[in-house]
């Protein structure tokens, strides 16, 4: 079990943009939608991953941190619970006011879960899928 201390020092080492699991995606698109943009901080809630032009935003989410249905998403850490479920409620409840503000600006979209990595062929069906749909207008 760590310490307050190390337990903070690991929190803190928790990065927010460039994670693993947001390479991979990258990655994936690369072979066959390149042309995306980055983080950027003219689009309401900073998408990691923005097509401007056809005005779709990717989202990479951590299970844990946003609060997935998934096991790793449902386990609770047991020092601390009450910040925690807190932490991940306001989490939610941001992400949700993103995702509203990018669709009132005419704006669509996808939430990849970071479990969805373990089954790539699935994901990159939802990905092609989402970009290639004919946008609603």
């Amino acid at each position: 079990m760590e310490d307050p201390a190390q337990r903070s020092a690991t929190m803190r080492a928790v990065k927010s943009r460039d994670t693993s699991p947001e390479l991979a995606v990258r990655a994936l698109l690369r072979k066959f939608a390149p042309g995306y943009r980055l983080h950027r901080k003219d689009v309401p809630g900073n998408p990691d991953i923005a097509y401007i032009g056809r005005k779709q935003a990717i989202f990479v989410h951590g299970c844990f941190w946003h609060g997935h249905d998934c096991a790793r998403g449902a386990r609770m850490p047991k020092a601390n619970a009450d910040y925690w479920c807190a932490k991940i409620a306001r989490n939610r409840a941001r992400d949700k006011v993103h995702r509203e503000k990018l669709a009132a600006l005419g704006w669509r979209t996808l939430i990849v879960w970071e479990c969805e990595l373990k089954d790539a062929p699935a994901l990159e069906k939802k990905l092609r899928e989402f970009l290639n749909q004919e946008r609603d207008r």
